[in-house]
């Protein structure tokens, strides 16, 4: 039964005002945001529908590396805007072969694939290890190993891949040959990896399952491993990368290079884009029709993301970012020293940073972010028991200053709370 027309595009009528409560009226409530609806932000500062400023930490989940409305960014996505918009797959474009430039020559990598999203980037990636291992070897040699409580998207497959199965329940029967190992252990993924695997993949630094960082002979061990088994290895880049360790990409700094990452969030700046990046080896199985996407690589999003390479891709910029996260830990240890019985650890690497709820309060993370918010920043969780920072890079030590005096306000409360 259709609906009588309600104010809609065509009617004559006004938008109508929505709020909070719309969400719940109109949306499918595959979430449950908070009761705040940023309407405008600046930098890492964000104003909600009633004024209210807060100083934003989470940077969309990582994602606005250069924060809000980046002038650089809006002047160039206007720019392109206003020249080309979409030509599909059956044309390239300038702008994705200059990106493609920029990111093959700034990595390991000889080509890259060019998508919307971050899950898109690993089903790539997930479908190329296997289509590689097919070609190369046959089709037994198709077991994927991944890591208890990571996550890689949410499609399908790649939930699959990721070792969370609360995200997979209900959508069976998942696709199979798909195996979960514990994260840092280098015993397991040695009776893991055997021959039968096509590919391993692993985030250098875990972000949803705690902001756990890899240790570098934990990956090295991951790579020799699947040189002996000759299997490809596959590093999550898409929240530890562009500039959010310190580094272009994580890989970097340990030293340790894979046949495949991926990248998204903070590529875009919030514009929707994902890449994969791989060698000419690996490359060459995914031929003319294999994989697609109508909208990866079009000129507005390669547009942003060349702009984001070329602002953060500096050695002053990434020098900047490392010793934010330096100031950014030093705050957070003297808030442990201030509040023991509530926080245990600091871990994390850059502006990719976890903060432990002592064991007294494990699972009360997400109360902390609520009183945060109350206080004026915004917070994010990595599982229940961490307190997840990951504010734009371009923050600065007043900014990481402010934020402390915030989070003291609410751990006092917290503690008032919970005695």
């Amino acid at each position: 039964m259709s609906k009588a027309n309600n104010g809609g595009a065509g009617s004559g009528k006004k938008p109508a005002t929505v709020t909070r409560k719309t969400f719940d009226e109109v949306l499918v409530p595959t979430y449950a945001p908070s009761e705040v609806v940023p309407v405008r932000g600046s930098g890492l500062d964000v104003w909600d529908q009633r004024g209210t400023r807060y100083l934003d930490f989470t940077a969309g989940i990582a994602v606005t590396g250069l924060g809000h409305a980046h002038p650089e960014l809006a002047d160039a996505l206007c720019a392109q805007a206003r020249t080309l918009w979409h030509v599909s797959n059956i044309y390239t474009n300038e702008p994705v072969l200059r990106l493609g430039i920029a990111m093959t020559q700034a990595t390991f990598a000889d080509r890259a694939f060019f998508c919307n999203s971050g899950a898109e980037a690993n089903e790539a990636a997930f479908k190329l290890v296997r289509r590689y291992a097919s070609t190369k070897f046959g089709a037994k040699k198709s077991r994927i190993v991944s890591c208890l409580n990571s996550f890689h998207g949410r499609t399908l497959f790649t939930v699959s891949v990721g070792g969370q199965p609360k995200y997979s329940e209900g959508f069976g029967p998942l696709p199979e040959d798909i195996i979960h190992i514990p994260f840092n252990d280098i015993a397991a993924a040695r009776a893991a990896i055997t021959d039968d695997v096509c590919g391993v993949v692993v985030e250098p630094v875990q972000g949803e399952g705690g902001v756990i960082p890899a240790t570098k002979e934990y990956l090295q061990a991951l790579r020799d491993i699947c040189n002996e088994k000759k299997a490809l290895l596959i590093f999550d880049e898409i929240q530890s990368g562009m500039g959010r360790t310190g580094n272009l990409f994580a890989y970097m700094e340990y030293g340790v290079v894979p046949d495949i990452l991926t990248s998204a969030k903070a590529l875009g700046n919030g514009y929707p884009i994902g890449a994969m990046l791989t060698t000419n080896e690996v490359a060459s199985v995914f031929t003319a029709g294999v994989h697609g996407t109508t909208y990866g690589g079009n000129p507005l999003a390669a547009t942003v993301g060349l702009k984001v390479m070329e602002i953060i891709n500096t050695p002053e910029f990434l020098s900047r970012v490392r010793h934010a996260g330096e100031q950014l830990q030093r705050m957070l240890k003297g808030l442990i020293a201030e509040f023991p019985q509530v926080f245990s650890e600091v871990r994390g690497k850059g502006l990719l940073i976890g903060l432990v709820m002592a064991k007294k309060y494990l699972g009360k993370s997400k109360d902390i972010t609520a009183l945060a918010e109350k206080e004026g920043l915004m917070l994010l969780i990595a599982g229940m028991d961490v307190v997840r920072f990951v504010p734009a890079l371009i923050v600065s030590d007043k900014q990481i200053e402010e934020a402390g005096q915030m989070l003291r306000r609410a751990a006092a409360a917290f503690v008032k709370a919970n005695p």
